[in-house]
């Protein structure tokens, strides 16, 4: 199991019109390529010195092969709608885990 981790500190002018856009949104959207087996959206309680709220979201595929489909054949378009809405508003990087073992 592959996590693909999205982390997105959003500005609080946008705030609420980029968390229902995931939620209604982005995420189905990224679901819908049937790519990942679930997602799961959490906030990070930290609160960052630049300001903002910073969420973690969680998508969930079976390899990475999966992923590298991911990147090429889909990321580009979701990547260039989130610039389009939000711009200079939104700070993201992602990571990849592999999960080890669950307890």
């Amino acid at each position: 199991m592959i996590i693909y981790n999205v982390t997105t500190n959003i500005h609080e002018s946008v705030h609420d019109q980029w968390l229902q856009w995931m939620q209604e949104k982005h995420i189905p959207e990224i679901l819908a390529t049937q790519k990942f087996s679930s997602a799961r959206i959490v906030k990070v309680l930290i609160e960052e010195e630049m300001g903002g709220v910073t969420y973690s979201v969680q998508y969930f595929t079976d390899s990475k092969a999966t992923l590298e489909k991911y990147y090429l054949e889909d990321a580009p378009k979701f990547r260039q709608e989130a610039l389009e809405l939000f711009a200079d508003k939104m700070l993201s990087f992602r990571t990849e885990l592999e999960v080890i073992s669950e307890h």
